[in-house]
């Protein structure tokens, strides 16, 4: 599985970004996704994730960025996006795409994630 971000950028405090993540090489079928962020000298955190079934999906945020990221799907494209409105200096970081059991994403966790992108970096000024 390969999986590329993009969308990263330098921004104003209360703008807005999308980062895209694209994968490839196999089926997402079994697997959720998942936006974690590292900022420097920070461990990497979870920000959203999803999972989903054939009927249904649900989606899980970290509680600092509930309400103002949203990420979402297009099934077809093989793509997840996150939508991040209102961006704060603290929300400046390097952010990964990842894909994975369920698990770890409904712990919010990274442990456990299987796939990982290499990155795009997101960096909010006051």
């Amino acid at each position: 599985v390969q999986l590329v971000e993009s969308g990263g950028g330098l921004v104003q405090a209360g703008d807005s970004l999308r980062l895209s993540c694209t994968g490839s090489g196999r089926p997402f079928t079994n697997l959720g996704m998942a936006w974690f962020r590292q900022a420097s000298g920070k461990e990497r955190e979870f920000v959203a994730g999803m999972i989903w079934s054939s009927t249904a999906s649900s989606t899980i945020y970290a509680d600092s960025v509930d309400g103002h990221f949203t990420i979402s799907r297009d099934k077809a494209e093989n793509t997840v996006y996150l939508q991040m409105n209102s961006l704060k200096p603290e929300d400046t970081g390097v952010y990964y795409c990842a894909a994975g059991p369920q698990i770890p994403i409904l712990r919010k966790t990274h442990e456990g994630m299987e796939y990982w992108g290499k990155g795009t970096l997101v960096t909010v000024s006051a």
